[in-house]
């Protein structure tokens, strides 16, 4: 794998785009700061910013399954790069409307990116590999966001906050170069569009598939659950910077929790020799609902950073064993238009975690909040669970 001149183009250019983005979204969240005192406001922006990728979706995956996904690639990080001129606008002005306007402009481009990306990476290596290059793809998004919040924060510290979204566009620009790099072989699915003519069906197709492939539903389930955690991390990080009245733990906490994330990424290589997907999966979305409960502790500093360990490495070996699953067991042709509604409904229940968090926040506060979001998730976990059990369902990732 490590002699394929794809994988290292996908890698590199991750780690730079990654380098990007974080920079930008601790630029984001001191704007916010400034700019918007009521957290459920701050999620309702960031909600907004997501509301347009879940309008695009549909389009995004059907262009994805009928296009070049090379294409694809680098039409979205066109539009990723020039976003960012929004943000601009928006310091320079104080207005959170051109913040609004970058935010829905680089999720829209992130909509037909990501599940782009995904669906190219089955195309780049042997499928003995492909669990291994998931994840060390995560795991260098993880060193990405580490590093990105690292200089996100000194930069603040003797830079204004353009600097952030200057290195921004750098970076952007940067993943747009590796982009034009990459060889990738689609003669097989093209020969397939000529012979069965272009798909007008959208997601229609997807869901008969998903009804009859009960691993990849089961694990398109189980993802949701992170998503608690993931979709309030922005908002949950602010609040122990106020609770704690520290500035610096926030870049502590990314980086615990990334760190964390990569040791996982590494260790589940060795875990899935050992034990079942099943076991995997359940387990570790168990550790996430504990690692929620954990934060009702969120005023010491120690407890705080253990919680956002345990997290990180759960979802550093959740997230790649069901990637693996879904660009395994989902047929190739349906790769576009099933990462696309999987971003979807992300993005959909991402929407409805910023809400309620907001909200929660602003009612009975972070430590409380914590405790009904583990519970919720061991609840649902365990449902999910005894529905197995009781069907006697069993799934595994596919050898080669």
């Amino acid at each position: 794998m490590w002699r394929n001149r794809n994988v290292w183009i996908v890698l590199i250019g991750e780690l730079v785009a990654g380098l990007g983005l974080w920079s930008s979204i601790i630029g984001n969240l001191e704007f916010m700061q400034e700019k918007v005192p009521s957290d459920f406001h701050k999620s309702l922006l960031l909600a907004s910013g997501l509301l347009a990728g879940i309008l695009v979706g549909p389009l995004a995956g059907r262009i994805i399954d009928q296009s070049n996904k090379k294409k694809v690639l680098i039409l979205s990080g066109i539009g990723r790069l020039f976003s960012v001129l929004f943000m601009f606008v928006a310091i320079a002005t104080g207005s959170i409307w051109w913040m609004l306007l970058f935010l829905i402009s680089l999720q829209v481009s992130a909509s037909f990116y990501f599940p782009a990306l995904q669906a190219t990476l089955p195309l780049i290596v042997k499928d003995e590999d492909l669990l291994q290059l998931n994840g060390w793809h995560m795991n260098v998004s993880t060193i990405a966001r580490v590093a990105g919040t690292a200089i996100g924060g000194l930069a603040l510290v003797y830079w204004p906050i353009q600097s952030l979204y200057i290195i921004s566009m750098i970076a952007y620009a940067g993943i747009l170069a590796f982009t034009f790099m990459l060889r990738i072989d689609e003669t097989a699915r093209e020969k397939m569009l000529v012979s069965n003519g272009p798909r007008k069906d959208g997601f229609k197709e997807v869901f008969p598939m998903l009804k009859g492939n009960m691993p990849v539903m089961l694990t398109l389930l189980l993802t949701l659950i992170p998503v608690l955690f993931l979709g309030s991390f922005n908002l949950i990080v602010i609040n122990i910077s106020e609770i704690q009245d520290s500035s610096s733990i926030k870049g502590v906490i990314y980086a615990v929790e990334g760190v964390a994330f990569m040791i996982g990424t590494l260790a589940i290589k060795y875990i899935g020799k050992r034990y079942s997907t099943k076991s995997i999966l359940f387990t570790f979305v168990f550790v996430i609902g504990l690692a929620e409960i954990s934060m009702y502790f969120v005023a010491n500093p120690i407890l705080t950073l253990v919680s956002f360990a345990l997290f990180g490495f759960s979802i550093g070996c959740f997230y790649p064993t069901a990637l693996t699953i879904f660009q395994k067991q989902v047929p190739t042709e349906y790769h576009g238009r099933f990462f696309s509604f999987r971003n979807m409904l992300d993005r959909i229940s991402f929407q409805i975690v910023l809400l309620s968090t907001g909200a929660m926040l602003d009612l009975i506060g972070l430590p409380y909040m914590m405790v009904i979001f583990g519970v919720f998730s061991i609840g649902l976990t365990t449902i999910f669970l005894l529905q197995i059990q009781k069907r006697k369902l069993s799934f595994q990732i596919p050898t080669a």
